[in-house]
């Protein structure tokens, strides 16, 4: 009887390890192509296919343009960084005459308005770009477009309100309206709410001289009332102090994002010669 040969399989260069965490890193990359826009999700498909079917199929050219596309978005990003702080001030006076300019086209342009409702009351908390009166350079807020009709006059849209317990159920859509009005006042529930604060304003007119009491208190008091109803803070300088409250956050992200695309690159260029390596075993 002819005996039985046994044959012992050569154990493979390729670690199965890092081959399989590329690929599921990349598959977690690949879906988040629809949750951007185009541009951004094509990078990221071409990045995931790259770096999937590069791992899974062990092939070298794949994977050689996974390490090079992820080498050239890291280079992009640094890049970006360095040019926001080299040109900061530039793209804050960008930033800032943009947002101007979607306040004058508030009513004109759907996107434009669910943007600045967004930034206003959800994001920045804030009204306008350096306060509410920036909103004059609206036609339909302009104070001037009470003659022709316009209910918004001399008003801010409802973004600038404050939030209230009950505007998570209905939304009031006509909080803003007049605030900006010399004559305007707010209501008796709200000056109930103040009553400490109107014993302070008595007690500073008791104590301070006739010009300080006639034009500087009236000017706080009415700043005050409206501050307690819409956002007195411009959506620049509230992004401003955003960018500085979160900014160990941002660069905490920022150095994790680069890390994980440098140990991305060092990954694939190591699992290219673990397969040039085995190639090497066969020939």
């Amino acid at each position: 009887m002819p005996g039985i040969r046994k044959y012992r399989r050569d154990t493979s260069e390729v670690s199965c390890c890092l081959k399989y965490v590329i690929f599921g890193v990349n598959v977690l990359f690949w879906s988040l192509n629809q949750l951007v826009y185009l541009f951004t999700g094509t990078i990221t498909f071409i990045i995931g296919f790259t770096g999937c079917v590069g791992a899974l199929r062990e092939n070298t050219c794949l994977l050689a343009c996974y390490a090079v596309f992820l080498a050239l978005l890291l280079l992009a990003e640094m890049t970006t960084g360095i040019l926001f702080f080299v040109f900061k001030d530039r793209i804050k006076q960008q930033a800032t005459s943009g947002f101007q300019s979607f306040i004058t086209h508030y009513r004109e342009d759907p996107d434009q308005q669910n943007l600045i409702d967004w930034i206003q009351g959800e994001w920045l908390q804030c009204c306008g770009v350096e306060g509410p009166r920036d909103w004059d350079r609206n036609a339909y807020f302009n104070c001037s477009s009470g003659a022709v009709g316009s209910r918004e006059a001399c008003g801010v849209p409802f973004s600038c309100c404050r939030s209230k317990p009950q505007d998570i159920i209905i939304k009031n859509k006509q909080c803003g309206y007049d605030v900006r009005k010399p004559t305007y006042h707010v209501s008796e529930h709200v000056i109930y709410e103040r009553g400490c604060l109107v014993a302070g304003e008595d007690w500073l007119l008791r104590h301070f001289a006739v010009v300080a009491a006639a034009v500087v208190t009236p000017l706080a008091i009415k700043s005050f009332d409206i501050a307690k109803i819409i956002y007195d803070k411009g959506c620049l300088e509230a992004a401003e102090e955003w960018f500085d409250r979160n900014l160990l956050i941002v660069a905490t992200s920022a150095v994790c994002t680069a890390f994980a695309q440098i140990l991305g690159i060092c990954f694939a260029q190591n699992l290219r010669a673990d397969i040039f390596a085995q190639k090497s075993k066969w020939h």
